[in-house]
């Protein structure tokens, strides 16, 4: 355990923010899961930009790495937009 004051809040701090981090990366998740179980298009059609904006935001806070954002977000376009053209 850290021993000096500054030491003891930067654990503090540091634990805050992985829940944090946590918390946010675990709901967009859930949110690309809801998104590809919908069976309506236009309501994933909707959706979408949502879910692409919260993987952005993850990525604006170092939770996930920016190539693994586009890749996600080219991803879940290109699943969407596949029964349109077929």
């Amino acid at each position: 355990m850290a021993n000096h004051k500054a030491t003891k809040k930067d654990a503090r701090q540091a634990q805050k923010r992985r829940e944090r981090n946590r918390y946010y990366g675990k709901t967009t998740r859930n949110a690309i899961r809801k998104l590809l179980a919908t069976t309506d298009a236009s309501a994933a059609g909707q959706e979408l930009p949502n879910v692409i904006s919260m993987i952005d935001k993850l990525a604006k806070r170092n939770v996930i790495h920016k190539n693994k954002a586009a890749n996600l977000k080219s991803a879940l376009t290109k699943k969407l937009s596949a029964p349109a053209q077929a």
